[in-house]
């Protein structure tokens, strides 16, 4: 990836809430307010979880508290069906779009649109067949850390070396939704730029642009960040997502 710093990924996750059309406005609202890339998440709710009722399948705490796990995948998830056309779509408006794969499958099904960069989510980071995978195709990756322990983290490092990848980015990461100022500890942006002779970023989850603003301050060269339409009410990721011209504020901020 070659760009200057600082890089603005916008995420549409969910906030598409079940319509194509949805999609593609998020991908224009993407573009139109200055964002530098945007990015899907592949996968189905099939390949995530199984359909159980069983009480360790549905979430207890949190901003999806009652949701089975397979029903909020289901709910969540961006169709295969519509991958091509955003893909299209977006080569059409002139922003950068690439995705999260979550399985083997999905970085199958990604390198036959031409997917130009890989995302592997904080869950997936000690994945390691995942991680093989998508570092034999020798694209750039972005590996968000979430709550892996440092070891875990080299570990997953080394073997994307190892398997072909050149160009790797690290993103700092508090695997909370939303997540609070006080659960960041962004000294970990410094450990991680000092351990790793690599690109550092940030998965910023929080309510304002202070974190990344500090973030940027202490090395990260890429923010990924959750949006949203201008004016949206409903959306599983609402909470902690940019809406519409907030994200021009937001990049101007970076």
């Amino acid at each position: 990836m070659k760009f200057k710093p600082p890089y603005l990924v916008a995420e549409i996750s969910a906030n598409h809430c079940g319509k194509l059309v949805n999609a593609k406005k998020l991908i224009r609202t993407a573009k139109i307010n200055g964002a530098d890339a945007v990015k899907l998440q592949t996968y189905t709710a099939d390949t995530m979880t199984i359909k159980s009722k069983k009480k360790y399948f549905k979430i207890k705490n949190g901003l999806w508290k009652g949701y089975e796990l397979w029903d909020l995948y289901n709910k969540a998830h961006t169709p295969l069906s519509w991958h091509k056309e955003l893909f299209k779509y977006a080569k059409k408006i002139g922003i950068t779009i690439f995705s999260t794969p979550f399985d083997e499958t999905a970085v199958t099904f990604l390198e036959k649109l031409n997917c130009p960069i890989y995302k592997i989510a904080s869950f997936e980071m000690t994945d390691i067949p995942l991680i093989k995978k998508v570092a034999s195709t020798k694209k750039p990756m972005i590996i968000s850390t979430g709550m892996s322990s440092l070891k875990e983290i080299e570990f997953s490092y080394k073997v994307a070396k190892q398997y072909g990848a050149k160009d790797i980015t690290l993103l700092y990461c508090v695997s909370n939704y939303p997540a609070k100022i006080d659960d960041f500890n962004l000294n970990n942006i410094k450990i991680l730029k000092r351990k790793f002779k690599c690109r550092i970023g940030l998965s910023d989850h929080s309510l304002d642009n202070h974190v990344a603003i500090t973030a940027i301050g202490a090395g990260a060269e890429l923010v990924e960040k959750h949006i949203a339409l201008e004016n949206q009410k409903k959306g599983l990721d609402i909470k902690f997502s940019l809406k519409g011209r907030k994200i021009k504020d937001f990049k101007k901020a970076m």
